[in-house]
Formats: structure tokens, sequence, C-alpha cells
């Protein structure tokens, strides 16, 4: 489905790669997790992904198509195809959860009476009732906000969700039914799914892991496998251990 090639991207003259000849397949109809450290470039790696942010050199290709050089009008109907939920929902603070999960829809000039019915169709899909239609992001709790960000990018029916950082600032409870509503989500509709995450918990319900370190793929494979791997940078990262040399009687160490 989604198939990067030697895809580097830095920014105006800073000489810092921000990632660095990343190449990596993300197969179709399941779900990966991108993980590394803060500062890493995970959310720009997602961006170039979804064209958002073009690569300076590579390619990027999503299913059979490469975007690096497509036209904005070809962009726009590649967006078409794929959900982008942010880090903080990205709620309008100005509009209700119907106007906000509606919005594509509204700007196309459909009226609130068309919207109503898809709008709740979505919402309970994410497990919200239709009781909070008319409340504003600012009476939500941070887990109904990112559900609804979810309900909002459902509305165009995607065959990819790209999630950056999806359960940030959320409690372990209420991560957890967010990501049991994504891998829901993915298995309900055969959605191909690429998250952005720092929560090893999501290693239960994802398919694959890739680990971004100073601007390349160092590891990619089966989630399942994730805690007897012998890859240095992920023994690392989710031991939450200090960059440098592993000592080998760490190394060998099992939990």
């Amino acid at each position: 489905m989604i198939q990067l090639v030697e895809v580097r991207k830095r920014f105006g003259d800073n000489q810092r790669w921000v990632t660095d000849g990343i190449n990596l397949t993300i197969p179709s109809g399941q779900m990966t997790c991108i993980i590394g450290q803060s500062g890493e470039g995970k959310s720009v790696l997602l961006k170039q992904i979804i064209g958002l942010i073009k690569p300076t050199s590579g390619s990027v290709t999503i299913d059979g198509e490469e975007i690096t050089t497509m036209s904005d009008a070809d962009l726009q109907r590649l967006f078409k195809k794929c959900g982008y939920v942010f880090q903080f929902a990205a709620l309008l603070d100005s509009l209700n959860v119907l106007e906000n999960v509606g919005l594509s829809l509204l700007e196309k000039g459909a009226s609130i009476e068309d919207i109503l019915p898809i709008v709740k169709e979505k919402l309970a899909l994410v497990n919200l009732k239709p009781e909070i239609l008319y409340k504003y992001p600012s009476e939500l709790s941070g887990g109904m906000k990112k559900r609804v960000g979810l309900a909002r990018t459902l509305i165009s029916n995607p065959t990819i969700i790209l999630y950056d950082e999806p359960t940030t600032g959320l409690d372990p409870i209420t991560a957890r039914i967010v990501h049991e509503l994504m891998y829901d989500m993915q298995k309900q509709f055969n959605i191909t799914s690429v998250i952005i995450s720092h929560d090893v918990e999501i290693f239960k319900y994802v398919d694959n892991v890739a680990l971004l370190h100073k601007g390349k793929i160092r590891f990619f494979g089966p989630a399942k496998t994730i805690w007897e791997s012998t890859n240095p940078y992920i023994y690392q990262f989710i031991r939450g251990l200090p960059e440098g040399p592993i000592k080998m009687a760490d190394y060998t160490h099992k939990e």
C-alpha cells in the first residue's frame, strides 16, 4: 500500500537531515506503528507519507502512485483515500461536535440536516452517543476529543488512516479504549493504519513496528515478537535505556 525509497528531508539551509534515506514498506490492511525518541522526526515522516510535506529527495508511493511529483489536484484526489488523526484532535473550538465531525461535508455545501445522520453513524462507530452532538470541544474530556477526531476522519471512508500520537495526554484506561477503537476500525474496514506513538502498549494492537533513529529506519518487524527482539535499538528503546553501548549481560537479559 505505502512504500518509501531513500526518502530524505531537511528544511532550508539546515545541515541536519530529519529523514536520511528512509526505506520502508507499509503493508496493506495492517496496523504499523512507528516509534522513536522525541525529536527524531516521526511526525515529519508521517507528513511525508501523506504528501503534506514533500521530501527533499526520494520517492513515496501510495497504492501504486508516486506522490512526490504529483500536482496539487492529484494530491487532493489522493487525500480522499486518507484520514489524518492529529495529536491533540485539532477540533475547532467555535464549532460543536456535529459541525466538527461533518466539517468536510459542510464545506462542500451539505446542510446540517444532510450531515446529521452521517455524523451520528460515525460517532456510533467510536462509541459516542448523540447527546454530545451539540457540545463544544471545551465541554469534552481528552478521550472524547480524541474519539471525535477519529469520527471526523471516518467521514470520508478512508482506506488509509495516519495517527500522530493518538493517546498523548490520556490516562492508561482511556488510552486503552482509544487503542481498541483504532484496532476495531482497522479490522472492520480493512484500513491501512500508520501510527506514531511512544506508548509501548500499542504493541498489543499493531501488526508491525518500525523504529526511527537518527533519520533512518533501524528496525522493522512483527509486533508480537518485539519484546524478544535482539535488535539493539529496539532493546534500548522499549526498556528506556540510555544511548550508548549495551553491556552483553543486559543485552541477553530476558524479562
